[in-house]
C-alpha cells in the first residue's frame, strides 16, 4: 500500500491541539473513529482536494454535502466574488435575500413564507420553538438514529422503553430539557401509533429526517412516512422535515418532492449556502406569521440572509434547476455503486454500498435493509481499514463508519470508475486479511 506523505498535516493538527478542543472545529474532523491524523485541506477545484503536503484527493465528503456542484465551481465562485466586492454583510435587507427565496418558494408548492439563518443547527432549532409558539404545546417527538444539530432538546437518546422521554446524550443538556423530547425507533407503525395514542394532548410536533443520513444511510418505507403524514394530520401535531442534507440533494424539493409528502414545516441548510454558512427554515404562511416581527415566536441573527452566502445559494440552485440535473447525477451515483456491489456480490463479501439519488453509505452489514440505527454493526473494523485503505490511494471518505457521502456534478466518469476500483480493491484486501 502506498504510504503518502502527511508531514505537514502532521505538524498542523499537532499545532491546532493547543488552540481547539481536540484539535478541531467539530468533532468527526478529528479522526477519533477511524485512527491516525486528519488531514489538513489547503484548496479544492472541481472534484479533488489537496492536502497541505501536495497529496491529490479524489473528494466524496464534498464538505458533508453541500459542494453538489464540486468545489470552487466557477458560476458559484463568481457570484460570490461579485457580491464580496460590493460588501461582505450590512445586516439590513437586500435584493439577493428574496432572490434567492424566490427561487426556494417558487419550485417548492407548499412554502408560504421562509426565514434565513445561519447554519442547519440554527434552523431546527428555530423551528421547534416556532411549532411550540404555533401549537401551544410543549413536546416534540424525534427518531433515534436521526441527528438534527446540537440543538439541546434534540441531544437526548432513546430510555429502556420502546417508547420513552429522552435523555441526555450530552453534558450540558439538562434533565428536564431532554425530558419535554420523546424518542421511538425509525420505521416502527406500533410504536408511533402508540405514541400519538398516549401524548398526541402534549405533542407540539414530530421531527424526523425523511432521508436519515447522519447515522448510516437508514431509508425508511414509504408507508411508515404516510402513516406519520397521516397521524400528524388527525391529531393536530405539526409534521417538521429535518431537510438540512436531503433538501435539494435528492431533488430539488428534497425527500418532500421525492416522496410526495409535505410536511408543516422543514428545515434547509448546507446546499442552499453554495458551501457559505447559510440554514433557513419554512412553512405555510399562517405558520409562519408566528415568527417575530409579525408574530410573538423571536428569533433573529446578525448574520441571517448574509448577501455573500445568498448570493452563493442562487448561484447553486440555478444550477440544480437546469433539465436533468437530478437524473443525470443519479444516474452516475447508481452506476459506480453498481460496480462495486457487483463485485462485492461476485466475492461473496457481507458489503453493499446502499445509495438514494447522489447520497451513499459504505454498510459492512450483509445486504440487509436497515431501517434502525441499533441494527448497524458497531464493529467498524471493516470501515476503518477501507478508509485509511482509500485515503492512501487517493480517494476522501468523511472519517467515521456512520457518515455518508456524496457524489457531485463535477465527479467524472473517469473518477467515477477510477474510485470503484480503488474501493474493489480495498475490499479485496480487507477480506483476504
Amino acid at each position: 500500500m502506498p504510504q503518502r506523505n502527511r508531514t505537514q498535516s502532521a505538524k498542523l493538527f499537532d499545532q491546532s491541539t493547543q488552540l481547539f478542543p481536540g484539535g478541531v472545529n467539530s468533532p468527526v474532523r478529528a479522526f477519533k473513529s477511524v485512527g491516525g491524523t486528519p488531514i489538513f485541506i489547503a484548496k479544492g477545484s472541481g472534484a479533488y482536494l489537496w492536502d497541505e503536503d501536495g497529496n491529490q484527493y479524489i473528494d466524496f465528503c464534498n464538505s458533508w454535502g453541500p459542494l453538489i456542484h464540486g468545489h470552487a465551481n466557477p458560476h458559484v465562485e463568481g457570484r460570490i466574488v461579485e457580491a464580496l466586492r460590493k460588501g461582505a454583510s450590512f445586516g439590513a435587507p437586500t435584493r439577493n435575500e428574496s432572490a434567492l427565496a424566490h427561487l426556494i418558494k417558487d419550485n417548492i408548492p407548499f412554502i408560504g413564507k421562509m426565514r434565513f439563518v445561519s447554519s442547519g443547527t440554527e434552523a431546527v432549532m428555530s423551528a421547534l420553538r416556532l411549532a411550540r409558539g404555533y401549537t401551544g404545546k410543549p413536546k416534540i417527538l424525534k427518531f433515534e438514529g436521526c441527528y438534527h444539530g446540537h440543538v439541546d432538546s434534540m441531544l437526548v437518546k432513546a430510555g429502556s422503553g420502546l417508547i420513552t422521554f429522552g435523555s441526555s446524550s450530552s453534558a450540558g443538556v439538562t434533565q428536564a430539557m431532554a425530558s419535554d423530547t420523546l424518542v421511538l425507533p425509525l420505521n416502527d407503525v406500533e410504536a408511533l401509533t402508540k405514541a400519538f395514542q398516549e401524548f398526541s394532548q402534549e405533542l407540539a410536533a414530530v421531527i424526523i429526517e425523511p432521508v436519515p443520513a447522519n447515522n448510516g444511510l437508514l431509508l425508511q418505507d414509504l408507508s411508515f412516512l404516510q402513516t406519520l403524514r397521516g397521524l400528524c394530520w388527525k391529531h393536530g401535531v405539526l409534521l417538521i422535515f429535518d431537510e438540512v442534507i436531503s433538501g435539494f440533494r435528492v431533488a430539488f424539493g428534497g425527500a418532500a418532492e421525492l416522496y410526495g409528502i409535505e410536511p408543516d414545516i422543514v428545515t434547509y441548510g448546507k446546499i442552499i449556502g453554495g458551501g457559505l454558512p447559510v440554514g433557513a427554515y419554512a412553512a405555510s404562511t399562517e405558520i409562519m406569521a408566528q415568527v417575530s416581527p409579525e408574530g410573538p415566536v423571536y428569533q433573529a441573527g446578525t448574520l441571517s440572509g448574509n448577501p455573500v452566502a445568498m448570493a452563493a445559494g442562487i448561484a447553486q440552485l440555478e444550477l440544480c434547476l437546469r433539465p436533468d440535473f437530478y437524473k443525470e447525477l443519479e444516474s452516475n451515483t447508481r452506476s459506480f455503486v453498481s460496480r462495486v456491489n457487483a463485485h462485492a456480490t461476485v466475492k461473496n463479501y457481507p458489503f453493499e454500498l446502499v445509495s438514494l439519488a447522489s447520497i451513499f453509505w459504505l454498510s459492512f452489514n450483509g445486504k440487509k435493509h436497515i431501517t434502525q440505527a441499533e441494527e448497524i454493526d458497531s464493529d467498524m473494523s471493516g470501515f476503518n481499514f477501507l478508509h485509511a485503505f482509500l485515503l492512501d490511494h487517493g480517494i476522501y471518505l468523511g472519517p467515521s463508519g456512520y457518515e455518508v457521502g456524496f457524489i457531485s456534478a463535477a465527479h467524472t466518469q473517469a473518477d467515477l470508475e477510477l474510485a470503484a476500483q480503488y474501493f474493489c480493491m480495498g475490499l479485496d484486501a480487507y477480506y483476504a486479511k
